[in-house]
């Protein structure tokens, strides 16, 4: 059956990092002080500037005006660094989900891979950031989001045994040879809905909207809900996922970015069989036309969709490893000292992005890792260093002798 309508689903992931210091090796055994306040407070208030008030407050403009929705999922990370320094910021985003068409996606509270290295702490990071969703929001989320949407059979069920029945992952080819993101799928052998990244429309916004080399450069709202509009009888959903900074801070406002989202909703309306749905909106409105079978993990990342952002080369494998061999002891020593700034420190560092900084990759993708590594340091092996520093600190206190 053909349905003559296309849903367009906007989803956005707000995170930013507790970055660690430059801590050196005479630091070890003598300063718990891990993460860098000033930087942290420093860049995040740039993102505020200029992105999360003016992006929020335009959405709540084009929800009145067009009855836009969207859905985010907001890091427990970022949550908590908005409430240190930015609370009116969470007030905006609040502003929004009172709206009721702004739905909040659960995630892990720590942006990290443990759905990859450790089954009981990715449990336990779901739970607190769908606590934190309830406390800060007072929201349950139905629909969860991983990591940079890393995805496989076995993360699905993980995801399913936490209750959730709608999941996002990357719609590479890899996993959907000659069908169409366009669609609703589902997890293989489990009752868990799976929507697509439409990644082609999704990076025209994200990475391509300001280079002047792009063939269809300059992007306007009028071309790209017409490409949107292109999937009608040809699919019904299209989902554009993105990360929220593209809005003012990877895109910066002189490229025009939000005058193009300002102008978006509009153009998409003006064709008459399009409209706007969140993600569980989306699940529950179409059925799954297919089985989705993914043995090995993907990802939204880099050209490769897979682990190699973060698990690419030897500095990343061996801070990874080191990170979560040292999960056990951490937790023993939390739970017979109660010392609960030893396990947060522990979680903070298992943030994806201290992994990602790592990264030694010198092609385009090398390039975006140095853009977010370069605000904290100067290459990937200082990135290391510091960590396996703190690394090394840490294991001293929970007495982990080598």
């Amino acid at each position: 059956m053909i349905i003559e309508m296309v849903s367009v689903v906007f989803y956005f992931h707000a995170h930013q990092p507790f970055r660690v210091k430059k801590y050196r090796i005479f630091d070890i055994g003598v300063s718990r002080d891990y993460f860098d306040d000033d930087l942290n407070k420093r860049i995040l208030g740039r993102v505020v500037r200029k992105c999360y008030r003016p992006m929020n407050k335009l959405l709540l403009e084009l929800i009145k005006d067009y009855n836009l929705k969207v859905s985010f999922s907001i890091s427990g990370v970022l949550i908590e660094q908005l409430e240190l320094w930015y609370p009116d910021v969470l007030d905006l985003f609040g502003e929004l989900v009172d709206t009721g068409n702004v739905e909040l996606l659960a995630e892990t509270y720590y942006h990290s891979l443990a759905s990859i290295f450790s089954e009981r702490e990715f449990k336990e990071q779901v739970r607190k950031h769908v606590k934190k969703l309830r406390e800060v929001f007072n929201y349950k989320p139905r629909a969860f989001r991983n990591t940079e949407l890393v995805y496989s059979n076995e993360i699905a069920k993980n995801v399913r045994k936490l209750g959730f029945k709608v999941m996002l992952t990357e719609g590479t080819e890899k996993i959907l040879g000659w069908r169409s993101p366009t669609y609703v799928y589902k997890a293989k052998g489990i009752d868990l809905k799976l929507l697509l990244r439409h990644y082609k429309l999704s990076d025209d916004i994200a990475f391509r909207f300001s280079n002047p080399n792009w063939e269809e450069f300059p992007l306007t709202a009028e071309k790209y809900a017409t490409w949107i509009s292109s999937h009608n009888g040809n699919g019904y959903v299209v989902n554009i996922f993105m990360d929220y900074e593209t809005f003012g801070e990877h895109q910066w406002p002189e490229t025009g970015i939000f005058e193009f989202f300002r102008n978006l909703p509009k153009e998409i309306l003006k064709h008459p069989d399009n409209d706007f749905a969140t993600v569980s909106e989306a699940a529950s409105r179409y059925e799954a036309v297919d089985e989705i079978d993914v043995p090995y993990i993907i990802s939204w990342a880099d050209l490769e969709r897979d682990l190699s952002a973060w698990l690419g080369d030897s500095l990343q494998h061996e801070a990874a490893k080191n990170l979560y061999e040292i999960e056990k002891a951490v937790k023993r020593y939390y739970k017979k000292c109660g010392d609960e700034q030893i396990l947060e420190a522990w979680r903070k560092l298992t943030t994806a992005d201290h992994l990602y900084y790592m990264s030694l990759k010198y092609d385009a993708d090398g390039d975006i890792h140095k853009y977010f590594r370069d605000q904290a340091f100067p290459t990937p092996f200082d990135a290391f260093v510091a960590f396996m520093n703190i690394l090394h600190d840490l294991k001293m206190r929970v007495g982990v002798k080598k």
